[in-house]
């Protein structure tokens, strides 16, 4: 009975990073180069929708495992009860003797393992590990922390992919003086910093707008704008996807995230692909992608003065800020782009025993 690859994750029609990773590699045919079944373990909705989902992944893939089916196990895996939910699927590839491929996403994994997991949670996070056959991060930054827990399995970084549009829209066709924001509203990534700075701004850049684009604290983010007197500047879009995601990227003229903690956000990537520059934080896999000075900025975590320093600079110098979105998407089409980033995906596959398709 011909083997195929069980890959696993949230559903890709969720919000959130390996959404978006999964559906790239879909999109960029990796899934029909290769005999790869999709079992979403999570999905957005109520508790029991979660539950159910679970569930009837865990059922396929025993029914799938007690065939004979699975020759390889691929699951994305970010913090919290996204490790503890996959948990069962690698004990059972290990009983099985499946090997299986876990591919870190998490932004606030090193939060999550170092501050939330006492000793024995953390002897099983290290234990899941070093059973898997490669264990693949977002970056080098999150290869050396993965080492450094004690993780002796193979360790391996891959960028997220990211499609590239054929053509980088008009830069005279954004909008001046246009900021947008993508993710999460909420401490995290850094939303209530960007109020901050944006407070800070719009005396001197009374055109600014700032466009946020995202689910998480709305209400909190709305009542913190109207504080700072800045609500007429603000503008609160909700989770924006698809076509309507992509004309934001081709309009807006700086993207910025001004993140705590992160893995590879796909956002960062996606605008760089849109030619369009970033100011950011070098936080996990992000000064992989942004050089500071060349693709955008990268300030320090919390540091509203700078933030606002760059977000000014960027506005004033239209001329600049397009000579960095031009250089944010070379660096995308040589080193983010599906074309780049997939045949690392499908040599790992090689190598755990799948010939070339």
């Amino acid at each position: 009975m011909k083997k195929i690859i069980v890959m696993a994750g949230t559903d890709p029609a969720t919000m959130g990073g390996i959404a978006s990773v999964v559906n790239v590699y879909r999109a960029a045919g990796l899934f029909a180069r290769y005999p790869i079944t999709y079992l979403a373990t999570h999905c957005d909705g109520g508790a029991g929708a979660k539950l159910g989902r679970m569930l009837r992944a865990y059922l396929r893939y025993l029914w799938l495992l007690c065939r004979g089916r699975v020759g390889l196990l691929h699951v994305h895996v970010a913090s919290r009860a996204s490790f503890w939910r996959k948990c069962p699927l690698f004990l059972l590839a290990f009983v099985w003797r499946v090997p299986a491929i876990l591919h870190l996403h998490g932004a606030e994994f090193a939060v999550f393992y170092g501050q939330e997991c006492g000793p024995l949670r953390r002897a099983l996070v290290r234990g899941v590990f070093n059973r898997c056959s490669q264990v693949v991060v977002l970056s080098g930054q999150w290869q050396q922390w993965v080492q450094g827990i004690g993780v002796t399995a193979p360790v391996r970084a891959v960028y997220n992919p990211v499609l590239l549009p054929p053509a980088a829209s008009d830069w005279g066709a954004r909008q001046a003086g246009q900021l947008l924001f993508l993710g999460r509203l909420g401490p995290r990534k850094g939303s209530y910093d960007l109020l901050a700075a944006i407070a800070r701004v719009v005396a001197a850049q009374p055109a600014l707008t700032a466009l946020l684009g995202g689910d998480g604290e709305l209400a909190q983010t709305a009542a913190r704008a109207d504080a700072l007197g800045i609500a007429a500047h603000v503008k609160l879009l909700g989770w924006v996807g698809g076509a309507d995601k992509q004309a934001l990227l081709d309009q807006a003229m700086v993207y910025v995230l001004p993140s705590y903690n992160e893995g590879l956000p796909m956002s960062v990537l996606e605008a760089m692909a849109a030619g369009m520059p970033v100011i950011s934080t070098p936080v996990g896999g992000i000064p992989e992608a942004v050089s500071d000075g060349v693709e955008g900025y990268l300030v320090a975590p919390g540091d509203v003065a700078a933030l606002a320093e760059r977000i000014e600079r960027l506005l004033t110098e239209p001329g600049l800020a397009e000579r960095m979105g031009a250089a944010a998407r070379r660096k995308v089409a040589t080193t983010f782009s599906a074309e780049a980033v997939l045949p690392r995906i499908e040599e790992l596959y090689q190598q755990l025993g799948w010939g070339r398709p």
